[in-house]
């Protein structure tokens, strides 16, 4: 079978802020991906860029008097040094602002004009008259219509947690300058992807393009209805690329950063001499996009559609992860678990977080739990005290001999750890890193007992057993190489290390299937050391911003404020609490609704057919988008209660206060939708 071409992208880093452990999820994912294909053979290329364009960076740089451009360099250079520092390794990198990205999305946008999909309509948002710009809700601030509180932002209250829009403000005034927003209309360009809506029901539920419980998402969200216009203009001044035929305004940075994968890819084909067509028209290449679940609507509706109109390669398959959490929470800032990749590195060999997201990244959109003391135990246990071990308590007594002529009898556990190869390939193929680690440990465990059984240590103080202590030692290493053969797309750097202790440098997969005899061995040096607690705490306590001062002062404000204003209900009895059906619901779809301050439309499904329609008061507290395709808890047997806005059929399970103090509850990993909570 001849080399699979393959063209594997991540999603963009946005260029306004630094890069962190949890932006590092998917960069490793996709690293891990690419490695194993040129291990098998297979033409990977990996292409990446920075996120440059919108409000955030012009914000950002007229408050730092600075050119966007120059922020745009800096943050390029501290994304790709953080990159380098966990292995992380692109074929090229570059970013949305640049000559081709903009050549090809006129390219497209005239395709996309041709194909008669862009609509006009006006929009009506607050401007500000001084900076001359239209302002985002956040940008605008004034007086709560409900509370009175001064200095509150365009979309809630802190104080009350009242939800509203910049309009019903008092004394609204811009962020900006200080200024009086005043209400503009201005015309928008939307993209009616709606005329595309057969072929993308075809696509999605295509086979091998889309994860099953994507596929079934975005058919029971989306495609169930006319797919509504989108809005793919925004009016100067904007950061971006003006609209050549609809001057004075700029596309939306969803329609340039994607099209910043061709562009990333046509900069490295000049460079290298490559044939562009070859890789983004043509049926001989497979495209693989790897993404967060946040981004599931632009990747699987919008991006299909803008490159099928195009005529540019529609990706074969589009991956998607779960977020990052650090100890069951989302990652804090006062709890040092927002951690830069940059600090990370400066303290921690990043062959440590590679191996840990390996141990627990699988082929669903499941979110990935660091748990420090896991974390530290895992590291330890397996990369220490399994892998590593091996070639520790063998490698010093081949020194001297090298190893065997000829491969000595181990009881099958080579052929029997060469046979597994295939297996652990499909898990790194089918993106199941947690199971193809678990593969290969349970390879580590039985080379170690064989070394425990031989007593390498023991042999070599005993006359005579000179040829026994080498063959045991060629037996150990060849386990050792072969496990580490599996986890070269994890851990390149231990492979490499491995290559140049026993001369022979791992290139293949397929050198997992024939052991390795007659090589001298060089002296051995430390390949990996046990975490260093130490320096794993420097880490948190250096991402701590506004930290309390003890664990004792948290919970004698924070905890018992909460129990305070809020006190414990009445008991129960066991009766009255079974009577409430709580169940595992995934939100299918999360809209706004017209006229609701504080209210989200949500469709939960219950598993199979099984749906419910929620409203929910947490419109101060999340972004529809943020919902989408998230597990949460709901009470399913919940009379239903007639509103203003439609039936509600449920409800949410959150806690908190209120207002923009709501924190949805989610149950762990491994739940799934219709299991009932108990």
């Amino acid at each position: 079978m001849s080399p699979r071409r393959i063209l594997v992208t991540s999603a963009l880093p946005y260029a306004n802020g630094h890069l962190h452990i949890g932006h590092m999820v998917e960069h490793i994912q996709t690293d891990i991906w690419a490695r194993f294909q040129r291990l098998r053979g297979n033409r990977c290329i990996a292409m990446c860029a920075d996120d440059t364009h919108g409000t955030a960076t012009m914000i950002r740089a007229r408050q730092e008097g600075r050119r966007e451009e120059d922020i745009l360099t800096e943050m390029n250079a501290a994304h790709q040094r953080d990159l380098q520092a966990f292995d992380v390794a692109y074929d090229h990198y570059s970013s949305t602002h640049t000559e081709t990205n903009r050549e090809l999305c006129h390219e497209i946008w005239a395709a996309i004009r041709k194909a008669d999909l862009v609509a006009e309509r006006e929009v009506t948002q607050l401007y500000d008259p001084v900076e001359g710009t239209f302002l985002a809700d956040r940008f605008v601030k004034g007086t709560c219509p409900r509370c009175g509180s001064p200095d509150q932002y365009g979309d809630n209250c802190d104080n009350c947690g009242a939800t509203y829009t910049p309009a019903d403000l008092i004394d609204p005034v811009s962020a900006l300058s200080g200024a009086t927003p005043e209400p503009r209309t201005a015309q928008h360009l939307f993209i009616q992807i709606s005329k595309l809506q057969e072929w993308l029901e075809t696509w999605t539920q295509e086979e091998g393009n889309l994860q099953e419980e994507v596929a079934n998402y975005l058919k029971g969200a989306f495609l169930g209805e006319p797919l509504w216009d989108w809005d793919i203009s925004r009016p100067a001044p904007y950061f971006g690329f003006e609209i050549p035929d609809a001057p004075g305004n700029y596309w939306y940075v969803w329609f340039d950063a994607p099209i910043g994968y061709i562009a990333t890819t046509k900069e490295w084909c000049a460079e290298h001499g490559e044939d562009f067509d070859s890789w983004w028209r043509s049926d001989d290449v497979e495209i693989r996009h790897f993404i967060g679940k946040d981004i599931i609507y632009f990747h699987c509706l919008f991006w299909p559609a803008m490159v099928k109109t195009a005529g540019f390669t529609v990706p074969d398959r589009v991956q998607i992860h779960g977020f990052l959490t650090v100890n069951g929470e989302k990652m804090s800032k006062s709890k040092g678990t927002f951690i830069r990749a940059s600090t990370y590195a400066e303290h921690l060999d990043a062959q440590y977080l590679r191996y840990y997201y390996a141990s627990k990244l699988t082929d669903t959109l499941a979110d990935l739990d660091l748990v420090i003391d896991d974390f530290v135990a895992k590291v330890n246990s397996d990369l220490v005290g399994k892998v590593v071990n091996l070639a520790s308590r063998t490698a010093k007594f081949a020194k001297a001999s090298g190893l065997s002529a000829t491969y000595p009898e181990d009881g099958g556990l080579f052929a029997d750890a060469a046979k597994e190869g295939e297996a652990i390939a499909a898990d790194y193929e089918s993106c199941n890193y947690r199971r193809a680690m678990q593969r290969i440990m349970a390879l580590a465990d039985r080379a170690n007992e064989y070394v425990e059984e031989q007593q390498p240590w023991a042999l070599k103080k005993q006359e005579g057993k000179e040829q026994q202590l080498q063959d045991v030692c060629t037996v150990a290493l060849n386990l050792f190489r072969q496990i580490v053969v599996y986890l070269t797309p994890v851990l390149p750097r231990l492979s490499e290390k491995v290559g140049a202790l026993l001369n022979t440098p791992i290139e293949d997969w397929a050198e997992a299937q024939t052991p390795l005899t007659g090589t001298s061995v060089a002296k051995f040096k430390h390949l990996l050391t046990r975490v260093d607690t130490d320096e794993l705490a420097k880490i948190i306590e250096e991402s701590k911003e506004e930290a309390p001062a003890s664990v004792d002062a948290l919970a004698s404000t924070d905890d018992d404020a909460a129990l305070k204003a809020e006190p414990l209900a009445e008991e129960c009895t066991f009766d009255d609490f079974t009577k409430v059906d709580l169940r595992v619901a995934r939100v299918l779809k999360a809209e706004h609704v017209e006229g609701a301050k504080k209210l989200l439309k949500l469709t939960l499904g219950l598993g199979g057919d099984e749906t419910r329609t929620v409203f929910a008061g947490i419109k101060a507290a999340y972004e529809p988008e943020a919902l989408e395709g998230r597990l949460v808890v709901c009470v399913a047997n919940l009379a239903p209660r007639k509103m203003k806005f439609g039936l509600s059929e449920g409800m949410v399970v959150a806690a908190g206060p209120g207002g923009s103090d709501i924190f949805v509850l989610s149950p762990d990993d491994g739940a799934v939708p219709g299991q009932r909570v108990h």
